[in-house]
């Protein structure tokens, strides 16, 4: 089965309107569409450092005991966290870490090369 979820720790927390800080969360890899999607946004169109923004609140499924997270709920996290969460998003979709490992489809070896940048 292919992990698609990642649990975090942020290293600061959420602190929302209650004074309740909000640390564990659950983010999942994105997809096309969320990484296309936002680009539509007035907001990123406006301001592209908003970008991050509308992503991170597409694929955070889970922080604390908040219902959903929105825009305005990134948009208020630490700075130490909002780069917390930055790098986690990276290490999760871009190099696979904690998400799928692409496998050989004749082996199933799981050191397969997907940028072209393996020897031959």
């Amino acid at each position: 089965m292919i992990a698609t979820e990642r649990p975090f720790r942020l290293p600061v927390g959420y602190l929302d309107d209650d004074g309740t800080f909000h640390r564990d969360g659950v983010m999942r890899m994105a997809t096309a569409a969320d990484e296309i999607l936002p680009l539509r946004d007035p907001r990123v169109q406006s301001n592209e450092a908003y970008l991050i923004v509308i992503l991170l609140s597409r694929v955070i499924t889970r922080l604390g005991t908040l219902e959903t997270v929105t825009p305005k709920v990134i948009e208020s996290v630490f700075a130490a966290d909002l780069a917390y969460l930055q790098d986690f998003y990276n290490q999760l979709n871009l190099t696979g870490e904690g998400g799928a490992r692409p496998a050989c489809p004749t082996c199933e070896h799981r050191e397969l090369e997907v940028n072209g940048a393996g020897g031959s």
